[in-house]
């Protein structure tokens, strides 16, 4: 039995909105800001939106707005037939890549021909952590396990810094230099195919559209991020971990974000049947566990896994996009591969457009394949840190 080819016809997200109260996005419901993402996805492809199979969604915060399978709620919000359905997943901040590999691999089986892979984040309305209700989300056999206690991601990105002897002007310039590429890449228009405007209530009670990223700041200067308090240094943390310097900021960490994304995968035959012009195809996938005290360093297995089974190596994949969770993540890449920095998020990254949770992994693939089209490369690299300690990591090829 042949294996289906699984390709991307199209990747959609909304402008990235700070993620609390007086945000750019933050007056939209979560399910409206997908639901009307999915319809535009459908109309910019003249799709009928009965043809699609499956709508898959991530989404981290599961809880209040975002409770009740927000794939579903978005799938009736964007007015598709009641018969498509949609399921929401968490792989915590690969939620949506996660989507996108569960979406392919079934076209790839032939089980489905057109799945919409998605996500979306509102941390205006679901703040971090508010998903626990105030409870141990981990139980005793966890705890036991590591009886000294896991840690934050902040607290883990300091102590990725600290094993790697970042310094604090290597972090605040790398972070200057997210806000420099998104900015110059954002004049010169290549994020306006991937980005559909938001239409947002006004409090005259009028509408206004919101059609680029709120959090990126032109205007950041390294000298500037150098005056930030680092943000995670408590006196117990520093008690247990004495050998930390604790340079971790909100300059060099990503913000909290609201937004939306996602991903038209459909199979080639499908594609050609109706009438739809593929720009890449899924060339590998893989997922892995890591350490989950520093469990933002999965992106180093990750990556070497998808290397080992393609059989690639860096130097013929021609862009990167590692998440800027924090700074230290996509430095430690750098520096655990060799890799070339031009190549890796050049078009800025989290820290600079926003990572909205549940909706960076296709937002992510969609950035990753805009720098394929316009540098003419070839094959593209995309992976991400997870929550717990995980990663994705994905090959795709352009078309």
């Amino acid at each position: 039995m042949s294996v289906e080819e699984a390709v991307i016809v199209d990747v959609v997200r909304t402008p990235s909105g700070r993620g609390k109260p007086g945000g750019a996005l933050s007056g939209v419901h979560p399910v409206d800001l997908l639901g009307d993402l999915l319809a535009e996805l459908v109309h910019r492809n003249d799709l009928d939106p009965g043809t699609i199979d499956d709508v898959i969604a991530g989404c981290v915060g599961q809880v209040g707005q975002q409770s009740y399978n927000t794939a579903r709620n978005a799938v009736l919000a964007a007015g598709f037939p009641e018969h498509v359905p949609g399921t929401t997943i968490d792989r915590q901040c690969g939620s949506s890549q996660q989507a996108a590999h569960f979406a392919a691999q079934a076209i790839m089986a032939g089980v489905q021909d057109v799945v919409i892979a998605c996500g979306v984040e509102s941390m205006s309305a679901v703040p971090l952590g508010t998903s626990t209700l105030g409870r141990d989300p981990r139980g005793d056999r966890v705890a036991a396990r590591y009886p000294d206690g896991l840690v934050g991601q902040g607290v883990s990105a300091e102590l990725i810094a600290q094993r790697y002897g970042f310094t604090r002007d290597e972090l605040d310039e790398f972070s200057y230099r997210s806000h420099r590429r998104a900015a110059e890449a954002a004049e010169s228009g290549r994020f306006d195919r991937e980005i559909v405007p938001v239409q947002v209530a006004d409090a005259d009670g009028g509408t206004r559209t919101i059609g680029s990223d709120e959090t990126v700041r032109p205007a950041t200067t390294v000298e500037g991020l150098a005056g930030l308090n680092p943000s995670f240094r408590t006196d117990a943390l520093a008690e247990r971990f004495p050998d930390v310097e604790w340079k971790i900021t909100p300059g060099n960490s990503s913000p909290l974000t609201d937004g939306a994304s996602a991903a038209l995968i459909t199979s080639a035959r499908r594609a050609e049947q109706l009438g739809l012009t593929p720009r890449a195809r899924f060339h590998a996938f893989a997922v892995t566990g890591s350490d989950p005290l520093y469990m933002l360093t999965g992106v180093m297995p990750a990556t070497e896994r998808i290397l080992k089974q393609t059989g690639l190596n860096l130097d013929e994949i021609d862009a990167y996009e590692v998440n800027e969770a924090f700074a230290p993540v996509p430095l430690a890449w750098l520096a655990e591969f060799e890799a070339d920095p031009d190549r890796l998020n050049a078009d800025g990254g989290a820290i600079a457009l926003g990572h909205p949770l549940g909706a960076t992994g296709t937002r992510l693939l969609g950035t990753l394949l805009a720098r394929l089209e316009h540098s003419g490369g070839r094959y593209g690299l995309q992976t991400m840190c997870e929550g717990g300690g995980m990663a994705n990591a994905t090959i795709i090829e352009r078309l």
